[in-house]
């Protein structure tokens, strides 16, 4: 049924949606434009956005890394390149920070890398996202728990990153309250959120 494939859209579609059908209800006749935020991230090569599964889960399931944010991405790239004079050649490393958060790699203009991957789960540890994990832990705490396929979902979605490690709110202000105020949980929530991990530091060299 259309309302069975409405809900199993990923998170930000059925607000999308629902925006989409109160405009044109609103505006009847009226074109709307829909921009993906994965379009920016189309450029990347093969080697930035496939995973090391078997090639049959791409090429039938189209398993990648797809990337988002890419209209903050898009714009501050550009915004840089206009203040350096619009250079031929230029390496920008674009930090989209907040509750959400992703970092892009743009060279020429072009993303040639991304940390979110299939979904915006993949990377950066956010407000409410766990960010990078190992995928065996996931198996282990959803068997252990007892967890549904929604639940464990929505433990990784809603109920991790800062939430999760703070335990009190997702709001970085609040973090930082909670660290000037000697919340250890604050202060382990603030490392985790600002420290490097080792994967991005390899990377660096």
């Amino acid at each position: 049924a259309a309302s069975d494939v409405y809900k199993r859209q990923p998170l930000h579609n059925p607000a999308n949606l629902m925006g989409v059908r109160t405009c044109m209800a609103l505006m009847p006749g009226k074109p709307n434009v829909g921009v993906f935020d994965t379009a920016f991230h189309q450029t990347m090569p093969a080697k930035a956005f496939m995973y090391a599964l078997p090639y049959e889960d791409y090429s039938e399931l189209k398993v990648r890394k797809y990337g988002f944010h890419g209209t903050s991405h898009l714009y501050v790239s550009e915004t840089m390149r206009e203040i350096m004079g619009n250079p031929e050649h230029s390496k920008i490393i674009v930090c989209h920070l907040g509750n959400g958060a992703s970092v892009s790699a743009v060279l020429d203009g072009k993303s040639i890398d991304t940390s979110m991957g299939l979904t915006p789960l993949q990377g950066l540890m956010m407000g409410t996202r766990c960010g990078d994990i190992d995928p065996a832990a996931v198996l282990f705490i959803k068997n252990k728990r007892g967890l549904s396929d929604k639940e464990m979902d929505n433990r990784l979605n809603k109920q991790s990153g800062i939430l999760g490690i703070f335990g009190k709110s997702s709001d970085c202000r609040d973090m930082e309250n909670g660290v000037a105020e000697g919340d250890e949980r604050a202060k382990l929530a603030c490392l985790l959120y600002t420290s490097p991990s080792p994967r991005d530091m390899r990377r660096s060299r």
